[in-house]
């Protein structure tokens, strides 16, 4: 069993970072409407509130690792102009373009992948910040929390989206290349 350096590089971005990213957004649609259907606001210990601010700023840095390891490291591998003469099993991108039935996971996919996954990462950070300069005081702000509300229901949607269209673009067009690394030996 062995795996090339670029498809390990591109599994733990999208495998890792961003499925990781994916679930982080899901606890906090979750937990936000719960808090939305509570009469009275839970008094978290400062040890509570401090685990829910690391929880906030760990899910947004998990989520700008998914989109810088994406964006510079993982698109220019698959963007990369083949030569003339190459096999185009090894340019994701031209093979994609290569063919009408697959050009569509190009022009649609790989384009909304590349924005839609950006807006995801910001959106989530802005309501990080928000929730962590107001605290448990968003309740008295119920438009704030309304519109936090819908930024992390749009980053968890666009997430989502962005998950889709990069795992079906990886199994029609895998990055491939780089150093081979063995995974196991086969027994004989």
């Amino acid at each position: 069993m062995e795996i090339s350096s670029r498809a390990l590089v591109t599994q733990v971005h999208g495998m890792l970072f961003g499925v990781f990213f994916l679930l982080l957004v899901f606890g906090m649609v979750v937990e936000l409407c719960r808090s939305s259907f509570t009469s009275q606001p839970s008094q978290l210990s400062a040890k509570g509130l401090s685990l829910q601010r690391f929880y906030l700023v760990f899910t947004a840095v998990v989520g700008w690792f998914a989109v810088l390891t994406g964006a510079y490291i993982v698109y220019p591998w698959y963007r990369a102009i083949p030569p003339a003469t190459a096999n185009l099993a090894n340019y994701p991108q031209a093979l994609l373009k290569s063919s009408p039935t697959t050009a569509g996971w190009h022009s649609l996919g790989m384009e909304w992948k590349e924005h839609v996954a950006w807006f995801a990462v910001i959106a989530i950070t802005m309501a990080a910040c928000v929730l962590i300069q107001y605290g448990r005081a968003i309740r008295q702000h119920p438009q704030m929390r309304k519109a936090v509300h819908g930024f992390v229901v749009v980053a968890f949607l666009s997430a989502m989206v962005a998950g889709l269209f990069g795992a079906m673009l990886n199994k029609h067009a895998p990055v491939r290349g780089g150093t081979i690394h063995q995974l196991m030996q086969e027994r004989r």
